[in-house]
């Protein structure tokens, strides 16, 4: 004889207390057996229900809360659940209507009205949602969830001001809310305050030390303050929890690369990609590695791929388009241009930069720097100078640049800063860039009043050193290059910032309030084109060093890999400013001139093999390109005299380099653009008294590079006048450059102090 069976009521007891105490197969059992007695039995339904949930078995759930809403209508316990549920599977309207159910049901119920409010702020409704959130508050005061889900609101909306209080009152009333400090962290660091998020996301680990999402946003935030060997310990550790969580192995790739630990970085990238094979961000990341390390071709299959998979990706378009510009791969470039263009001109993000060789348009490089700065200072911090004045016994300036080391600005540089004029003006150096050991860097760093090597610290702390040390005048001497960080002039730290020699363009930012040209390189008339105010120097806007050094021994043609006999043009600009327009020209120069040869800078191995194989295409051998080897700054001017013509380029012009041909005596040829990267050359020609040497068109280029190559007698009168110039022209007196760019500093100090806005001028001369 059977035992009878338990009334459902009791089985019902049974359950519950099985579901307390955590037997789970007991209580799902015995929940199962009293919805066969009764089907309808709401507790049963709400009980296996809750099981469910616990178990993250929300479809299963959901089927049972609505059975236990037909049961019960009246059960506002039900509504409530099947809203919660509803809402974790997306379906956010029916879920709001389970809500509002449950609130007239029961209008005191502060989760419903909390939970109300989540759903409301999954579909953007933020201002309905706070309202909600508030009146669960009103409700019930100490409910720290509801807090919480106040301050994300206002974060949401980008009030992350807002959100931190609320926040903080969740983790008061609960202190070991770990997601409360991991969103108070994030509040702070999105209010620029990364020493107390760094404090916040600590504090949600130390609550849960398995929390790897805090330990990837402290990583992220040590980064920003500059403290990146602390944020991969955090990285490593957040990965060491999660290995397949995707963004902590990306975090870290990116942390390496900024240390410019390529090969690491590119493991991580791997590592990433073994999680989500087709992205195109991870792609496009470790195509720029890839670059870093000069494996071209490489870093273009990951671009390719990356754009395969997502053709509108910002970044792995600016990453093709600038590899195939380094390397020479015309096909591509080509190809780009266009594309190249309509992107800039419909908002999208290219490398500024890179886009000055491909662009000979100032208002379409105005547009691309606008972009390119949103795109790096995406929220402006708040200022650190908020207007007024004060007075140093001496103009205090400040050179901002990532180029004090063996880079091409810092020989041009190096004897200005020796020679600025100490009884008027206190000179500092701010070093973004490395320390190499050269001795460039130790000539600018005895050569300034004060010297600061700040790549460990943040834009903020770099920012706030700059206003700690009233800087009347900072100036950016890197713009928008390698290693540059615009973040440091966003926040404003001093009350006249410039634009000066590292970046030949429009910055495109409001922040900076003059750019130090002359009337060659930026015509007034191109001040609609540049976001900041256009000051003329009188002379070339380009500094230069009379005391570059000798080389210990001069070559022999030999020596440099040169023929014994024959014309040598040259030119020794980096790879991406050679287009297939110049290079057409210069192969049709080498096939006039009988043994001539052409003498380029070994920039990259791709485009070493890429030119050659262009020359063969115009039929000209291509072992008529010679190739030099980077070497001392003595050897590199003194091999230029084995030189006859130096060949420039366009849309972006010789600038360093022509300098340096010119201080070595060797001629150069040009033909100026219509923008600031491609009038340089021009400027440095006139400033040496050689205008004859500045063409109207690429036509008159060729025309007066091949008349100068086969009449050697224009070409050493011209030879002989450069080298009479290069002590009685204006362009190397550094003395007199010295003065008029003092000038320019001081009328911009004084319109300062007088309260006038800033506004373009030019520099009376100074002889």
């Amino acid at each position: 004889m059977q035992p009878p069976t338990p009334h459902p009521h009791l089985m019902f007891q049974q359950a519950a207390l099985a579901h307390d105490q955590g037997r789970t197969w007991e209580a799902e059992r015995l929940y199962q057996a009293v919805l066969a007695a009764d089907a309808r039995h709401s507790g049963a339904l709400l009980r296996l229900g809750m099981l469910r949930l616990d178990q993250r078995r929300l479809a299963d759930a959901e089927p049972l809360f609505r059975r236990a809403v037909r049961a019960d209508k009246r059960s506002a316990e039900a509504h409530q659940l099947l809203g919660f549920t509803l809402t974790g599977l997306g379906q956010l309207d029916e879920a709001i209507r389970a809500y509002e159910k449950t609130i007239v049901l029961r209008p005191g119920l502060a989760e419903a009205h909390n939970n109300l409010g989540y759903a409301l702020q999954l579909l953007g409704r933020s201002s309905e949602a706070m309202a909600r959130y508030r009146k669960a508050i009103a409700l019930r005061p100490d409910y720290h969830e509801a807090h919480n889900n106040l301050g994300n609101a206002h974060h949401i909306q980008g009030q992350s001001a807002k959100a931190i209080p609320h926040y903080q009152k969740a983790i008061e009333i609960n202190p070991g809310y770990a997601e409360a400090c991991w969103n108070l962290g994030t509040a702070l660091r999105a209010t620029g305050q990364f020493d107390d998020a760094a404090k916040a996301y600590a504090g949600a680990i130390a609550i849960r030390p398995d929390y790897a999402e805090a330990y990837n946003s402290l990583g992220n935030t040590l980064r920003a303050l500059g403290r990146a060997e602390e944020a991969i310990a955090h990285y490593g550790k957040a990965i060491a929890i999660k290995p397949d969580d995707l963004e902590p192995h990306i975090n870290l790739g990116d942390t390496l690369l900024g240390l410019n630990r390529e090969d690491a970085a590119i493991s991580s990238y791997d590592r990433a990609l073994a999680i989500k094979p087709e992205s195109a961000d991870i792609l496009s990341r470790r195509g720029d590695a890839l670059v870093r390390l000069r494996r071209d071709a490489d870093a273009i299959a990951n671009f390719e791929r990356a754009l395969a998979i997502d053709p509108a990706h910002d970044f792995a378009f600016d990453g093709l388009a600038r590899t195939a510009l380094a390397s020479c791969d015309w096909t591509r470039t080509v190809a780009l241009r266009d594309e190249v263009a309509a992107r800039v001109a419909a908002g999208r993000f290219v490398d500024a930069f890179a886009f000055l060789s491909y662009s000979n348009d100032p208002e379409q490089q105005l547009v691309c720097a606008r972009r390119y700065i949103r795109q790096h200072v995406p929220e402006r911090p708040p200022p650190l100078w908020r207007g007024g004045n004060w007075r140093n016994e001496r103009i205090r300036i400040a050179y901002v640049a990532c180029g004090f080391h063996d880079h091409p600005t810092a020989y041009l540089t190096a004897e200005l800063i020796e020679r600025h004029d100490r009884a008027g003006f206190e000179v500092i150096g701010i070093s973004l860039g490395p320390d190499d050991q050269s001795d460039i860097r130790a000539r600018l760093k005895t050569a300034f009043d004060r010297f600061y090597d700040v790549r460990e610290m943040s834009d903020r702390d770099v920012a706030a050193l700059i206003g700690e040390l009233k800087i009347d005048i900072a100036i950016d001497r890197s713009g928008y290059t390698v290693n540059a960080r615009p973040a440091i002039f966003a926040a404003r730290p001093a009350p006249i910032q410039v634009n000066y020699v590292g970046f030949p363009g429009s910055l495109g930012a409001d922040f900076y309030d003059y750019v130090i040209g002359d009337a060659t390189v930026l015509p007034i008339e191109q001040q609609p084109f540049f976001s900041e105010n256009i000051v003329h120097l009188p002379d070339c806007y380009l500094p230069n060093d009379s005391r570059r050094p000798d080389a210990a021994h001069m070559p022999t043609r030999e020596e440099a890999g040169l023929p014994c006999h024959g014309f040598i043009f040259c030119c020794f600009n980096s790879s991406y400013k050679i287009t297939p327009e110049i290079f057409d020209i210069w192969m049709r120069l080498l096939r006039q001139v009988s043994g001539s040869v052409l003498w380029l800078y070994a920039d990259r191995s791709s485009a070493e093999v890429n030119l050659r194989q262009a020359a063969a295409a115009h039929g000209i051998d291509p072992a008529r390109l010679v190739f030099a080897r980077r070497m001392a700054q003595g050897d590199h001017l003194a091999r230029h005299r084995l030189a006859d013509l130096f060949l420039d380029t366009l849309p972006y012009n010789a600038h360093t380099t022509a300098a340096d041909a010119l201080w070595a005596g060797l001629p150069v040829v040009t033909c100026p653009g219509k923008s600031f990267a491609g009038r340089v050359a021009s400027s440095l020609l006139r400033g040496i008294g050689m205008p004859e040497l500045v063409t109207s068109d690429l036509g008159s280029y060729e025309r007066l590079a091949l008349r100068l190559a086969l009449e050697p007698a224009l070409l050493d009168d011209t030879r002989k006048r450069l080298q009479q110039n290069r002590l009685s022209q204006p362009l190397f007196d550094s003395d007199r450059y010295r003065r008029n760019l003092e000038a320019a500093y001081v009328t911009m100090w004084e319109r300062w102090q007088r309260g006038d806005k800033p506004a373009g001028f030019a520099v009376t001369p100074h002889m």
